[in-house]
């Protein structure tokens, strides 16, 4: 369904959340990151405390699941959240370029981001020659999933609209949203962890570049998509993504698509306010209030 209502397990959740957050939060600078099982994520609770690998912006070696919190200001904000799915190729994620710095671009403009670092099924520290212990469409959807539920259970605390919640991804990110989008999950009332009773039902998802075009199939239950990319990007992208575009259309999901002839692949937030391509975050905030997930005019 496209605007879940909250089970009322969520009452359930206000002591639990409570705790969480004061027992968990890890500053980083001064934007939380909470961890999105305080116990570690269901098969790597054993390699949870593992430091993360941070070369330059990239970071790898993910086997806590976590999302970076960047709220507006309370008396800014539009009510709207948006959590970001950097990319990287499935091997680290592209931290600033596709998660830091849009996320602040987010939530100067009043909507609450949240950027997931989920695990990585091609991790670049693993030793080589190893097996990988992730995949994406596994334990990848699973962390989105989780990020779902995550930020909805504490709408209230961070003055979030739970009808109003939405993924969007960048290359390989786009894969982790699609995921998310085609795999909904209302919650199960009767789950052992308060968490699985939320629904981690998107109510909108931007696929930015997105890789591996041709597994993304919506249904008419998928949420509204605004879709960019660029001309010079490869063709699988370039060219897939206008095929899924019209996938959308055919399934009568409300969606909007840019193609940047300027641009190709990567340009994440590196671009904004430097040439057309940059424009795309406008665009996606206007979709945003066309769609009604922003009500009101605050920027």
């Amino acid at each position: 369904m496209r605007y879940p209502k909250l089970i009322p397990a969520l009452l359930a959740l206000s002591v639990f959340s409570a705790v969480l957050v004061t027992a968990r939060l890890a500053a980083a600078d001064d934007h939380p990151v909470v961890p999105l099982w305080p116990n570690g994520a269901p098969g790597s609770e054993a390699r949870m405390n593992e430091p993360e690998k941070i070369t330059g912006n990239n970071v790898s070696n993910i086997h806590n699941p976590s999302l970076t919190v960047f709220l507006p200001p309370a008396d800014q904000a539009t009510g709207c959240a948006v959590i970001v799915a950097p990319g990287g190729g499935h091997r680290n994620l592209s931290f600033k370029n596709e998660g830091l710095d849009i996320a602040k671009w987010l939530s100067e403009h009043g909507i609450a981001a949240f950027i997931l670092k989920y695990r990585l099924g091609l991790d670049d520290a693993n030793p080589p020659g190893k097996p990988q212990p992730y995949k994406f469409d596994v334990e990848g959807t699973a962390d989105g999933q989780r990020a779902v539920r995550f930020v909805r259970s504490h709408a209230s605390e961070w003055h979030v609209n739970p009808a109003a919640i939405g993924m969007i991804g960048f290359s390989a990110g786009g894969e982790i949203v699609a995921q998310v989008m085609m795999h909904p999950d209302a919650g199960k009332a009767d789950a052992a962890d308060p968490l699985d009773r939320v629904s981690a039902v998107l109510n909108f998802q931007g696929l930015i570049y997105p890789g591996k075009s041709g597994l993304i199939v919506p249904t008419k239950e998928s949420p509204p998509a605004f879709l960019a990319c660029g001309y010079k990007d490869r063709q699988d992208i370039s060219e897939g993504l206008a095929k899924v575009y019209l996938l959308f259309k055919q399934a009568g999901v409300p969606t909007e698509f840019h193609v940047y002839v300027g641009a190709g692949h990567g340009f994440g937030a590196r671009e904004i306010g430097k040439s057309p391509v940059g424009t795309w975050a406008d665009r996606l905030r206007d979709f945003l209030v066309d769609q009604k997930f922003i009500a009101t005019s605050k920027s």
